[in-house]
């Protein structure tokens, strides 16, 4: 792979993690519930999310999601229904979002958060589908698929954890800012709803759409 794809392709997938989606949304979430540090883990989740999926859309999952309406169905149900319980449960949360830490009961494990980063990158079906057609664009045919596999999709993962540390940092900057409960309670509520949206988006997908 020359340079010129290499960074042509970063910039795709800078721009495409820097737009908002699920994944944004949850790293702010959990920046604003659980503090900056835990809600990495919710990124490094999702970046090991992100492999997984462009594995399988290199396995050939991608053209069969394109073929099997039933699988499609399956998978985009699952990813939707999972978005829009985020977003009732964001909804939900506490208005002193911002005020004061978190009760011990209240914060998330480890090993939870690093699990809502992965389901929200793994149960999209438009994931799948998007490196389905981006990766072979940028793969050479004469040279060895693996190594041009993993230097494609670790940059892509590189570039989504970079755009949740921006988005987490940038939420930090905010918090005495949303330290009041009202302005809380209405971050809270725009999450939510930006949560359901995508859900109910999802919902809206079909595989010759993408």
């Amino acid at each position: 792979m020359s340079a010129t794809s290499w960074l042509l392709f970063c910039s795709l997938a800078l721009l495409t993690a820097f737009s908002p989606g699920p994944a944004v949304l949850l790293a702010v979430s959990n920046a604003a519930s659980h503090g900056a540090r835990r809600a990495l883990l919710g990124s490094a989740g999702n970046a090991l999310g992100v492999f997984l999926v462009a594995a399988t859309a290199m396995l050939g999952l991608g053209a069969l999601l394109k073929t099997s309406a039933w699988l499609f169905g399956a998978l985009k149900l699952a990813g939707a229904a999972y978005l829009i319980w985020l977003g009732i449960r964001q909804w939900r949360a506490r208005d002193d979002l911002f005020a004061r830490a978190p009760a011990p009961a209240a914060v998330s494990s480890p090993r939870r958060l690093f699990l809502q980063g992965l389901l929200v990158a793994a149960t999209n079906p438009k994931s799948i589908l998007f490196f389905t057609a981006l990766l072979p664009q940028f793969m050479r045919a004469d040279a060895p698929l693996l190594p041009q596999f993993f230097a494609l999709t670790l940059s892509f993962a590189a570039c989504t954890v970079l755009s949740h540390l921006c988005y987490v940092a940038l939420a930090r900057v905010l918090r005495r800012w949303f330290a009041q409960p009202r302005r809380a309670r209405w971050l809270n509520r725009a999450l939510g709803t930006g949560f359901a949206a995508m859900g109910v988006g999802l919902l809206r997908l079909r595989p010759a759409a993408v």
